[in-house]
């Protein structure tokens, strides 16, 4: 059984950090910060108002943590499991929630409107979080508002856009792994009439990695304008625009080597199993949409979001088949030249009223998707084995055409919330009507043979939720949400997986003290999932599973001791099991699934003598074990690992506006397995890293 520490800890931490208001209360100047849970209600819900566990990561956050990729900067939150991939994950951003992560990378929302990845391929977008201004990860299912979603949550992230002040930023960083960037983030009014603002912020980055032959290269900008067209009417136009040239690398290795010695042996977490000829990934996203807005009288208000996608990826990688002879591993193939055009759009009229005593805002919406892929693959034979503990590379192969696969997925949906204040209590009722299409082609260019799939779904997702607000910043609540994931996604017969639906049921209790910035969260959970779709690693295909059932309890607190001290800290437990499986896996725990968790983050400024105006920051998080194959008998063993952070303001020596900081991740520089998704397939973790980071305001 898992030791009860984590708990107990956990518990403590937030304890103590609620008993500590006295402290909070007698700083000089503490402003009181009224945080807003958008993503769960597409309102602007106050964090106490909703019935919903988020969590919310600010800009300084991501900031202060060093993080370079949105599944870094989540990783501090509770119910959030980010070491799923390992250290491969820098090219995409697999968050797995509450238990759930078939469905991760496909979970993810930029300013409101999906990013339309097509998670069968490999056309999955990611946003640098130099970018942006923050992140909601909202726990639970959230179709009622977003239509398909995976049941564990969503991940909303928020761009910077204008602010109609002056403002320049420039940054130079460096560090291990030969990490070298610079940053700029500028913005200021057009013209004298304060009606249009622009921003423009960009980003160079250039690193190795923590394998050899392996490299990290990224070039994004992402210009803004915004627009005020009278008192009642606002629109912001941006674009964001990356190209990756080269994109790390996404690999595994089998478990005999890793978890365990192969012949008395262990695997480096360095070892590369490719062949550098053979070795691509080549990224290009563009992204252009606006925001607009018009106030027609104080009750209503009406928006729409658009965006437009296009992405193209080449793709190619030698790796190993888990398949051992003697001390070598056998390698084979596979490659991708891929293109993805998408479109969104959300139209939403709100409107504010009261109705005898009651206060209503009623939210009613219609949005679109439309996402479609051309997929080309091909397969690669004849790579020798390789000795991952006296490796040698330079061996060739044979490309061979593998498929074509158009795929194409529209959905349409309609629906309606209404947030009902009637006294200190508060309802939310919400309902939401699907029409789903998928059509999928594949050539099968080795065989010669052709097959479609097509399938229209149409579905009703539904939210109801209770919650009473004392006038002392206490929130218990009560809530039930839905959820559906159609797929264009098959099983290894080629055939559609059919869609999965859950449903949740959630209590907890939100608290804010009156005047402060503290927030603190309970939250526990049961989620039911049916048509659970598992990928199958190596045969590009999923299998449907069954049902599984996710419990669990969330508690997350932030602290502010005074202005210049505050800690985050977060605990989570999480039981998930298979109900139902035609695989002989029910009653088990699906792999890469941690029960326990820990996490503390603790920032401290100092103000006087000779350290002043040095801010320290120190982070410990605890991963327990996870199950590494699907009967669960063998495990992958619980880590702790610790991150650090220095930062200097240099004004003190006459340079105003520039700071100096400092970012360790894995201080310890801790070797360990991140998760397996099988036997044949395990992800070291990432070794220590060190940034080096100068930023100048002006």
């Amino acid at each position: 059984m898992p030791s009860p520490r984590p708990l107990t800890l956990a518990i403590a931490l937030i304890a103590a950090g609620a008993s500590l208001d006295a402290m909070a209360q007698q700083a000089e100047s503490l402003d009181t910060l009224t945080v807003t849970a958008q993503a769960a209600t597409k309102t602007e819900t106050p964090f106490n108002e909703t019935p919903q566990a988020v969590s919310r990561i600010t800009q300084e956050e991501i900031r202060a943590q060093g993080s370079q990729s949105v599944q870094v900067a989540t990783r501090y939150s509770a119910g959030v499991f980010t070491g799923q991939y390992g250290a491969t994950a820098g090219r995409y951003d697999a968050i797995k929630l509450r238990g759930f992560g078939s469905d991760s990378i496909d979970n993810q929302y930029l300013d409101g409107l999906k990013l339309l990845n097509d998670k069968g391929t490999y056309s999955i977008l990611q946003i640098d979080p130099y970018f942006l201004e923050s992140i909601e990860v909202v726990k639970g299912p959230s179709s009622v508002l977003y239509g398909r979603a995976a049941p564990g949550g969503l991940v909303a992230l928020t761009s910077k856009q204008p602010l109609f002040t002056s403002h320049r930023q420039v940054q130079a960083s460096a560090g291990t792994q030969g990490h070298l960037g610079v940053g700029f983030d500028v913005g200021d009014q057009l013209g004298d009439s304060g009606r249009a603002a622009y921003r423009v912020v960009g980003l160079v980055r250039d690193a190795e990695s923590q394998w050899e032959h392996i490299e990290n290269q990224r070039y994004a900008i992402a210009p803004s304008l915004a627009f005020d067209l009278g008192d009642d009417t606002s629109l912001t136009l941006m674009a964001y625009l990356q190209k990756d040239p080269k994109g790390g690398y996404y690999g595994g290795l089998p478990a005999e080597g890793t978890l365990y010695d192969r012949n008395g042996k262990r695997i480096s977490n360095n070892f590369y199993d490719g062949e550098k000829e053979y070795e691509t990934f080549d990224r290009e996203q563009a992204m252009l949409g606006y925001q607009l807005e018009h106030r027609f009288n104080d009750t209503l208000t009406a928006r729409q979001n658009f965006r437009y996608v296009d992405s193209s990826v080449d793709y190619g990688q030698v790796y190993n088949t888990a398949a051992w002879n003697g001390n070598e591993l056998g390698r084979t193939y596979f490659g991708a030249d891929e293109e993805l055009d998408a479109l969104a759009v959300d139209n939403q009229l709100i409107a504010g009223f009261g109705l005898g005593s009651a206060e209503h805002t009623i939210l009613a919406g219609l949005d679109y998707q439309q996402r479609e892929t051309d997929a080309y693959w091909e397969l690669g034979r004849g790579f020798s084995p390789i000795n991952p503990f006296e490796p040698t590379y330079g061996s060739d192969g044979s490309l061979t055409p593998f498929q074509d696969n158009d795929r194409e997925l529209k959905q349409t949906g309609l629906y309606l919330q209404d947030q009902i204040a009637l006294d200190r209590w508060r309802f939310t009722l919400s309902g939401r009507y699907d029409w789903v299409e998928v059509d999928n082609k594949v050539e099968d260019v080795y065989s010669g043979t052709n097959r479609r799939q097509q399938r229209e779904e149409e579905n009703f997702s539904g939210r109801a939720a209770l919650l009473y607000a004392f006038d002392n910043g206490l929130s218990p609540y009560i809530s039930y949400s839905e959820s559906f994931s159609p797929n264009s996604n098959v099983d290894e017969n080629g055939d559609l997986i059919a869609s999965s639906e859950a449903e949740q049921v959630e209590l907890g209790v939100k608290y804010q003290p009156n005047d402060t910035r503290d927030q603190y969260s309970i939250a526990a959970f049961q989620i039911d999932q049916d048509n659970t779709a598992n990928y199958i690693q190596g045969l590009m295909a999923y299998r449907a599973v069954g049902s599984t059932r996710s419990r669990g309890i969330e508690l997350e607190a932030t602290k502010h001791f005074t202005d210049n001290a505050h800690v985050r800290a977060s605990y989570t437990y999480t039981d998930v099991d298979i109900q139902k499986a035609e695989d002989g896996t029910q009653g088990l725990t699906p792999v890469a699934t941690p029960e326990h968790m820990v996490s503390l983050w603790g920032s401290y400024g100092f103000q006087d003598g000779p350290l002043a105006d040095l801010t320290t920051g120190l982070g410990v998080r605890y991963i327990g074990d996870s199950w590494a194959n699907a009967a669960n008998t063998l495990e992958v063993p619980g880590y702790t690992l610790v991150d650090a952070s220095l930062r200097y303001d240099l004004s003190r020596l006459g340079v105003s506006g520039l700071t100096a900081q400092l970012n360790a991740n894995n201080v310890l520089d801790k070797e360990y397995v991140g998760a397996c998704y099988s036997e044949s397939v395990c992800y070291f973790g990432a070794e220590r890293s060190v940034t080096a980071t100068l930023s100048y305001d002006f």
